[in-house]
């Protein structure tokens, strides 16, 4: 019968090496995980601080308690062109209610939406997508992408693609408690 060997402790060094490396391939597997995983109705999100592209900056609390109806975009999407104008009355008609509406552009440069926004008179709060705002919305699915958020930032409501007139008038229900 041969004879047990006893087996030596790893070296301090060693076992803090495997314990780096399976911390790190834990936190790299999660962040691939959330990073594929765009925002679906009944998840919970917080806007972050923006900076908006007529230069304000909204502070993460703006958006706290409140409604928001939240639209990606671009300059050179033809669906977003036809979106755009809705988006603009539900802005208008909903003013001073609780509804809060942000456009997110993916354009390229902070100038090109700025441009966009100014050629067609658009005076909702719209901000050039940042990291930030991609981990909070997720890869996008389609062009213009809508979600609503409700007062405890839940998504209640998420539309991909074009949305008819009546469509976004009828966001408009959520801008009563």
């Amino acid at each position: 019968m041969p004879t047990p060997v006893a087996k030596r402790p790893p070296s301090p060094r060693a076992a803090g090496l495997r314990r780096a490396l399976a911390g790190g391939a834990a936190a790299l597997a999660l962040l691939q995980a959330g990073a594929a995983l765009a925002l679906e109705v009944g998840d919970t999100v917080r806007l972050p601080a923006l900076q908006l592209l007529d230069g304000r900056t909204v502070p993460a609390s703006q958006w706290a308690g409140k409604p928001v109806v939240i639209e990606v975009w671009a300059s050179w999407c033809p669906f977003c062109a036809l979106q755009n104008p809705r988006l603009q009355k539900l802005y208008d008609a909903t003013r001073g209610t609780p509804l809060q509406v942000l456009a997110i552009s993916i354009d390229k440069t902070p100038a090109e939406a700025a441009a966009y926004l100014k050629k067609h008179g658009y005076t909702f709060p719209a901000a050039l997508e940042t990291p930030a705002l991609r981990a909070v919305v997720g890869p996008r699915k389609g062009l213009p992408e809508l979600y609503v958020l409700d007062a405890h930032g839940r998504v209640v409501q998420k539309e991909v693609g074009e949305m008819l007139d009546d469509d976004v008038a009828a966001l408009a229900r959520y801008a009563r408690p």
